[in-house]
């Protein structure tokens, strides 16, 4: 359903810049804005979309719901953040970003890149679907991607994502009911069924049971062969 502004609600007062570094950069005022703990992490979790509260406390579930709802007022407060009441026969309350809020997009992706090389990085810890999804945005390989052009289908758990392959680039963003004819469709349980694949480089055969694929099973693995994780950083 296509959202609606709902009207405006009372929020805090923007954070003044300095209140924590009295620092002119806009570095400083980057980290006043985002740098709370889980604020950086909520944006994540809408940068496909808008979500429900409680959405955002399933993805984030050592994430209390009175921190939640403070880094949310915080967040509307900033301009980051915006409340979204959705069309009929919906009219549900989400939380999506602003413009200047997507503007993090590449501020993430890059972190991702970055995180991911350090040494102390553990993949076996909890993975949302929005994660992997923006991780595969991160690191598809453009040169490798070349001319290949495809729709693929993430269904993970009850989240279902679109992406659109071309020009080396990954376009990802919520899907409906279904795709009526994707090149290739990713189904698995948990977003962390996928690593093996995708980034730890075992075949498809080995994830049995975990992770199914439906489309050309060559055509899969080409696509599954454009991802790779940075090398560690060795100092």
């Amino acid at each position: 359903m296509a959202p609606k502004r709902a009207g405006a609600a009372p929020v805090s007062a923007p954070a003044r810049h300095g209140r924590w570094y009295d620092d002119a950069c806009g570095a400083s005022l980057a980290l006043e804005l985002i740098g709370e703990r889980w604020s950086l992490l909520i944006v994540r979790e809408m940068l496909l979309g808008p979500r429900r509260f409680n959405e955002l406390r399933g993805a984030l579930p050592t994430l209390s719901a009175k921190v939640l709802t403070e880094r949310l007022v915080a967040l509307e407060a900033s301009g980051i953040v915006r409340r979204i009441r959705m069309a009929p026969p919906a009219s549900v309350q989400v939380y999506g970003l602003t413009e200047w809020g997507q503007g993090l997009e590449p501020v993430l992706l890059e972190l991702v890149r970055w995180g991911l090389r350090a040494p102390g990085h553990d993949p076996a810890l909890a993975f949302t679907p929005v994660a992997l999804m923006l991780s595969l945005r991160a690191l598809i390989d453009p040169v490798r991607a070349g001319a290949l052009s495809l729709w693929v289908e993430f269904d993970i758990g009850t989240q279902k994502f679109a992406a659109r392959l071309r020009g080396g680039e990954l376009a990802i963003h919520p899907a409906g009911e279904g795709m009526s004819a994707p090149d290739l469709r990713f189904t698995a349980a948990s977003a962390s069924d996928f690593l093996p694949v995708f980034y730890g480089k075992r075949s498809l055969g080995e994830a049995v049971g975990k992770l199914k694929v439906g489309g050309d099973p060559a055509l899969a693995g080409r696509f599954i062969d454009l991802f790779a994780l940075p090398p560690k950083f060795r100092g």
